[in-house]
């Protein structure tokens, strides 16, 4: 036998084991999809198109929240039937969770249902000191907080500023649902801030009352901070 032709069944046999380029692509492309669409529904960014063979479309936090994560998703024979299945899986899941509200006696505010407000809290972008004032005032139970006590909890050195950005998350919390915060809020305190909670007892005149996350809102953050 001849070298030229050893070498040509050698590289023949080499070839058998060879992976085909062409049909792997092939194989891969299936799972990918094909195109996305981009569309609104209310607070939401849609996304759709067909992934590994079924039509999906999603929801995301709107642009330009810093929000991110899925929040719903469905699916259907049709790109257009997944996008309307997804609009009533988010519609039905918006009229349960306004109904799961409840009027504070205290306030009259009203306070958002336990999911909305584990949504938002696993949403938003909070500072580092916000955060370690709605874990302290999470974990001190019914009887809250002084401001000063707020403060050193979350490392301010005034107890205005403490205030300011407890009202502050209340805010992003409900810029992200959509809330109109400055209806539900009491004249005396800061825009946002009874959104996540309230005042209790005064002592004197000279004492506002420990801050107290509503109920809702402990469970909230101990669940996702």
């Amino acid at each position: 036998m001849t070298p030229s032709s050893t070498k040509a069944r050698t590289a023949a046999g080499h070839s058998l084991f060879q992976p085909k380029k062409k049909e792997k692509a092939e194989e891969r492309s299936s799972d990918l999809p094909v195109a996305i669409q981009l569309g609104e529904h209310g607070r939401y960014q849609i996304k759709s198109g067909l992934l590994s063979g079924e039509y999906v479309a999603r929801a995301f936090p709107k642009p330009p929240s810093n929000a991110r994560g899925l929040i719903a998703e469905a699916k259907g024979a049709t790109e257009e039937a997944a996008i309307a299945a997804l609009h009533q899986v988010l519609e039905t899941r918006e009229v349960r969770r306004t109904e799961d509200r409840r009027v504070d006696e205290a306030t009259g505010s009203t306070i958002l249902s336990p999911e909305e407000y584990v949504e938002a809290l696993s949403q938003v972008a909070l500072s580092r000191p916000q955060r370690a004032l709605l874990t302290a005032l999470a974990f001190a139970d019914a009887g809250g907080l002084t401001e000063a006590s707020l403060a050193r909890a979350a490392g301010y050195k005034s107890r205005a500023s403490a205030n300011r950005a407890f009202a502050s998350a209340g805010l992003l919390i409900g810029t992200y649902l959509s809330v109109e915060t400055s209806a539900m809020n009491l004249p005396s305190e800061p825009d946002g801030a009874t959104l996540l909670g309230y005042r209790g007892t005064q002592r004197n005149d000279d004492d506002p009352g420990n801050w107290i996350l509503h109920a809702e809102v402990r469970d909230a953050v101990r669940s996702v901070l």
